[in-house]
């Protein structure tokens, strides 16, 4: 950590050193002192920034709690925050958020970090992968909030730095990741805890498809340019045959995740070890009750994040057939009582996940969890009053639990096994930051807004054969067509808005696809109204008075 001190100081100049008292290097020299090595320990340093990414308050809730794949109830004196995140998911926020400050402040720190990187003579190699780190942080800066800072190396530090926003700044960021990727390391399957070729590709794609909604938040537009390079860049990554589709869906978030051939870019974890660990954890903990596993109840989960019953309905299946849906409960996450597997949608849940055994003495199975909970012995579990812990789809109107199933309401949601081997954490599950199937929807929706024929004609290679084979290597049926979204019922099933939801639920993305489709502004469950300002984040306060080149978005 002493050299990203140093190398923060040299920025501005010149700097004085311990090792030679009133001695002092210019930025030149430092660079040179520091050589490729120590290059490298400030990339390593950019990398660690990526942690944050795990945080239950971090990009995960501003992508999801904002949204309608998730939501944190306040259960009597439990998750009430002074309202914080209930003013996330009806979308009452306002600029002194401290969750928005949070975010844009992390995202700042990689940016920052990864341009120091650019400042110390750094192997091509370096140079790309910083490049790469830096545009993925400015990516999110400018979705969310319109705009980011940025500066090149050597610039006075004591002066604000430059703002990007709409148009100019996505051409800023392909053309800084166009450029990187020469320099970067061919994807192997291997390496995806790296920034390499395909982690650069499938960032560009996002931005070539995010690029009209980044220039007109109320209208988005997609240029058939931009989209022939989204189906260009990732036919070409389908095509290098180094990613596949896992048999089981929740194998790609196990704690033995490390091999997972659908990885292309994720953070990786060492279960027990500490350094610079992403705390995958959370992802679980956030949503388990109390109770949830009785070998560490009353202190087996937090208790807090849910999704709606809309969401969860749009996998086809309704909780209000649920009972006769299920056999022996399997969607419950039964343990010993019931192994049967979900029938309709491995992605639904009540899924076993073959590469792991550990987990699965827990009683808690991957997915939704709906209705009574048992634990590893088949028994029927409780809450801490002595009922029975059994998951009710139906939240207060206000998300302001105050009864006696306070407790219990909201479907939980486990995306990412828990790992039980390191309870407590740091957790083994590797954090998944950009999946192959992310590749393949975003070809087949670039294909369908270029020819909406695309999604009638289920040949190998054509839109609606695409969705169909991920839904194969899901178990679920295959659609007869599908269209880009319905504006009336976001959860259409024949929808690809809604495919997207069913593979990348709480993966912090939905958000960003809302908009892209158009329907950020739509009222679901829990948001009763909203307003157009609402398609950008307002800065934050304190880095309006920070930076007197950034400006506060319209209507805040």
């Amino acid at each position: 950590m002493a050299l990203l001190f140093l190398a923060v100081g040299v920025m501005a100049g010149c700097t004085k050193l311990n090792g030679k008292l009133n001695g002092t290097l210019s930025t030149s020299q430092a660079a040179a002192a520091l050589g490729p090595a120590g290059t490298g320990y400030l990339l390593a340093g950019a990398y660690a920034d990526l942690t944050f990414l795990a945080g239950q308050d971090q990009l995960f809730s501003l992508e999801e709690n904002t949204a309608d794949e998730s939501l944190v109830p306040t259960r009597g004196g439990d998750w009430d925050d002074n309202g914080v995140w209930r003013v996330l998911h009806n979308h009452t926020w306002d600029a002194n958020h401290g969750q928005l400050l949070s975010v844009f402040n992390n995202l700042n720190k990689l940016n920052f970090d990864a341009t120091n990187v650019l400042g110390y003579n750094p192997t091509p190699a370096q140079a790309a992968q910083a490049k790469v780190l830096r545009a993925y942080a400015l990516f999110y800066l400018l979705d969310l909030y319109g705009q980011f800072p940025i500066r090149n190396p050597g610039d006075n530090l004591l002066l604000a730095p430059d703002v990007k926003a709409g148009a100019e700044a996505a051409d800023f960021i392909i053309s800084e990741l166009t450029a990187a990727v020469a320099d970067l390391p061919a994807a192997t399957g291997s390496n995806a805890n790296i920034a390499n070729k395909d982690v650069a590709n499938t960032l560009l794609m996002k931005c070539y498809l995010q690029k009209g909604t980044f220039a007109n938040r109320a209208a988005p537009t997609f240029d058939p340019a931009d989209l022939a390079k989204v189906v260009s860049i990732g036919t070409a990554i389908i095509a290098s045959n180094t990613y596949s589709y896992s048999p089981n869906y929740f194998d790609n978030f196990s704690p033995n995740n490390h091999g997972t051939k659908e990885a292309i870019f994720m953070y990786p974890n060492t279960g027990g070890v500490s350094t610079n660990h992403a705390g995958t954890e959370a992802r679980w903990n956030m949503t388990l009750h109390y109770n949830s596993w009785d070998k560490q109840a009353p202190n087996a989960g937090w208790n807090g994040f849910s999704t709606i019953s809309d969401f969860y309905n749009s996998f086809g299946a309704t909780t209000a057939t649920l009972a006769s849906n299920r056999v022996g409960g399997f969607f419950t996450g039964v343990g010993a009582k019931n192994n049967a597997d979900t029938l309709l949608d491995q992605r639904l849940g009540g899924r076993t996940t073959s590469n792991l055994t550990d987990y699965q003495t827990s009683g808690i199975r991957s997915g939704f969890l709906i209705g009574q909970q048992y634990d590893e012995t088949g028994a029927a579990e409780k809450d801490r009053k002595g009922n029975p812990l059994a998951f009710d789809p139906a939240i207060a109107a206000d998300m302001k639990e105050t009864g006696t199933n306070l407790e219990i309401t909201g479907i939980r949601v486990i995306k990412y096994p828990p790992d039980y081997n390191h309870y407590g954490g740091p957790a083994n599950n590797n954090l998944m930051i950009f999946r192959y199937p992310d590749v393949v929807l975003m070809v087949a929706e670039a294909k369908l807004r270029i020819d909406a024929s695309e999604g009638t004609n289920n040949a190998p290679g054509h839109a609606l054969g695409m969705v169909n084979d991920l839904r194969a290597a899901r178990s679920a049926a295959p659609l007869p067509s599908i269209t880009l979204v319905n504006t009336s019922n976001i959860y259409a099933v024949n929808t690809l808005l809604a495919e997207r939801g069913r593979e990348f639920y709480w993966e912090s993305l939905r958000r960003t696809d809302l908009e892209r489709f158009g329907v950020y502004n739509t009222i679901w469950q829990y948001k009763p109204t909203d307003d157009p300002k609402n398609l950008l984040f307002p800065v934050p306060s304190q880095a309006l008075a920070a930076n007197p080149n950034l400006k506060q978005n319209p209507g805040y």
